[in-house]
């Protein structure tokens, strides 16, 4: 007869070692879904506040008002397609995704949004 004993031992360690790592993979995955969800959410804010300023000038550049906004929200401004007296804001923002428990490069996460002028004619 052989001697097993300890054998099961090693393979519940292996099992915990592998649902640990899954459980911090879905955890990364949980991060970068809030990230997006609260990238899409500043670019609305920020395209609505450049939008605002093309239908109501009050001489402030709608790429510097829509920039304020998202630096106030720690959130950087990619591209803002917004230009005095046009009728429509396009802005692109992106959120930095904090500390990964994997080890992964940190990522950032983009998000864009429309706005559109609609005046009453």
């Amino acid at each position: 007869m052989t001697d097993e004993r300890g054998s099961v031992s090693i393979v519940v360690a292996a099992a915990v070692g592998t649902a640990l790592v899954v459980a911090m993979g879905v955890a990364d995955v949980g991060r970068a879904v809030i990230a997006r969800s609260r990238a899409e959410a500043v670019a609305d804010l920020v395209a609505l506040a450049a939008v605002q300023e093309l239908a109501l000038p009050s001489g402030v550049d709608p790429a510097v008002l829509a920039a304020a906004y998202a630096a106030s929200n720690s959130v950087r401004l990619v591209s803002c397609a917004c230009p005095p007296g046009a009728r429509e804001a396009v802005v692109t923002v992106s959120v930095p995704v904090p500390g990964f428990l994997l080890p992964l490069a940190p990522r950032d996460v983009e998000a864009s949004a429309r706005a559109v002028v609609d005046l009453p004619t």
